[in-house]
């Protein structure tokens, strides 16, 4: 005899664990199934994010960003600390304790919520019921009203090129534990992941070689503020080669030998350890969808509708396993909307105004159109770029690198995008997300008084150097 939810959410990733917390909330019986298993063989809730990229990779680039400040900052500030030494395993430790402590706390919020949280695996039966199968092998079959797929997304494997081997060829969730800096360090992708994970090893000491296929830096940021992020990347060391198509990697007892081709002509490079970090895919695997009728797009995500109906009814999909921006944040929002929606609320995503961030030093961040995207969707558009410079804040802590840049309609006066290179522009973007939530103009913004001295003034420069209405900073000529 099967066991009766109201809603089973198969995935407790970002998407999933949340979806699952908000509909018991609402008064629904819930089970949430994930089959996550950590390298030292515990389960845990929390899926890639918590587990093995957005929170660990966070923790190794705090870390980081300390040792190089300390080697290269603190005397500045008439700190002397004398020779930087690193404690890789220590360093390690905490990463893996800052996980551990969020993961526990989705156990306690799902006692709390009264979630009934099944480590395992979900397969869909067809008829709202779900087999769950437990790490050490027992099953039970699970009936729900609603059905939610919710199991995310795993790194491309460049099977064919450059495979993983666990050792010298890695995926990004491999690249956060190494238990030495390695002295020549390839990456494959200059995308968000590779770019933050090089710069972890990069600051530790290791020299990092990024191999990316396309001609240019992160395309969907404004062109201005992706070629002044590159410009402090590439100062830092990173060495960064783009149009490098690699063609093949081979792993031996002592190196990984890649082969690429960039301008025309075959390359090679030897390396300590490669990662390949070239975007992730849906992952689908056991899930049994589409012999249920679940119908999947032609690159693998399940399809699903404006409300996150798949084409099977009673069966829904949220986060990464439907494409869209990757991003914990997108998946979380769309996991409570689902939820909202299934107790019959009337809830809906803005995907317009999704924030977007690299954490390296400087951080950058964006949300909304660029002026590229602007012009190029037929807006006549208006720009104003605050410089961190003229930022008495982000002088006095050393770190006056960066600018924030404000795309305008220059007809409704709306603000389309906020793009941003510079400190904590991670947390400054929220503010942009706002703006662009409640269909703010430049104007509505400029009216806001913004503390001083504080790196927000840098976004208020920004948005008043749109008009040519900067007070603390040289106004650009107005337009005939």
């Amino acid at each position: 005899m099967s066991e009766q939810y109201d809603v089973v959410v198969i995935g407790g990733g970002p998407a999933g664990y949340p979806c699952a917390i908000r509909a018991s909330q609402l008064g629904f019986k819930t089970a949430c199934i994930d089959a996550w298993i950590n390298k030292d063989s515990t389960p845990a809730f929390g899926g890639t994010c918590l587990n093995a990229g957005c929170i660990p990779s966070k923790a190794l680039l705090e870390s980081s960003e300390l040792v190089h400040r300390a080697q290269h900052e603190f005397a500045k500030h008439g700190i002397g600390v004398g020779d930087v030494s690193v404690d890789l395993a220590k360093m390690q430790a905490r990463k893996t304790e800052v996980s551990k402590a969020l993961t526990g706390g989705i156990k306690q919020l799902f006692t709390a919520s009264k979630v009934t949280g099944l480590f395992g695996t979900g397969k869909l039966l067809g008829n709202g019921q779900v087999e769950y199968k437990s790490h050490d092998g027992q099953t039970q079959v699970l009936s729900a009203k609603h059905i939610v797929i919710a199991t995310g997304s795993e790194p491309v494997n460049l099977s064919k090129i450059a495979p993983f081997d666990g050792d010298r060829i890695v995926d990004s969730w491999g690249a956060l534990d190494f238990t030495e800096v390695p002295k020549r360090l390839g990456v494959i992708g200059a995308g968000v992941i590779g770019v933050e994970l090089g710069s972890v090893w990069s600051r530790l000491g290791a020299k990092v070689t990024i191999l990316e296929a396309l001609p240019g830096f992160l395309p969907m940021v404004d062109a201005a503020i992706s070629k002044e992020a590159l410009r402090h990347l590439t100062k830092q060391g990173l060495d960064i080669r783009f149009g490098a198509k690699v063609s093949g990697a081979k792993a031996g007892k002592k190196a990984v030998t890649v082969e690429f081709e960039q301008d025309g002509k075959a390359q090679t490079e030897e390396f300590d350890k490669l990662i390949v970090a070239v975007g992730r895919r849906p992952n689908t695997n056991g899930l049994n969808a589409e012999a249920v009728g679940v119908k999947l797009t032609e690159r693998g995500f399940v399809q699903v509708d404006a409300h996150y109906k798949t084409s099977v009814p009673g069966i829904y999909a949220v986060g990464d396993v439907i494409g869209g921006a990757m991003l914990a944040h997108k998946g979380i929002e769309e996991g409570v909307a689902l939820a909202e929606q299934l107790a019959g609320h009337h809830t809906q995503v803005n995907y317009n105004a999704v924030p977007s961030v690299v954490y390296t030093a400087p951080e950058i961040a964006w949300v909304g159109l660029s002026e590229e995207q602007a012009k190029a969707a037929g807006h006549e558009v208006k720009t104003g770029s605050g410089s961190f410079m003229a930022s008495g804040r982000a002088k006095a802590m050393e770190q006056a690198a960066g600018t924030i840049k404000v795309i305008s309609d220059a007809k409704t006066d709306r603000i389309l995008g906020v793009h941003a290179v510079g400190p904590f522009v991670s947390e400054l973007i929220a503010e942009a997300v706002v703006a662009l939530e409640f269909a703010a103009t430049t104007e509505d913004i400029a009216l806001i008084m913004h503390a001083h001295p504080s790196l927000s003034e840098t976004f208020h420069d920004a948005i008043l150097l749109v008009d040519g209405r900067a007070v603390h900073a040289i106004n650009k000529p107005k337009r005939a």
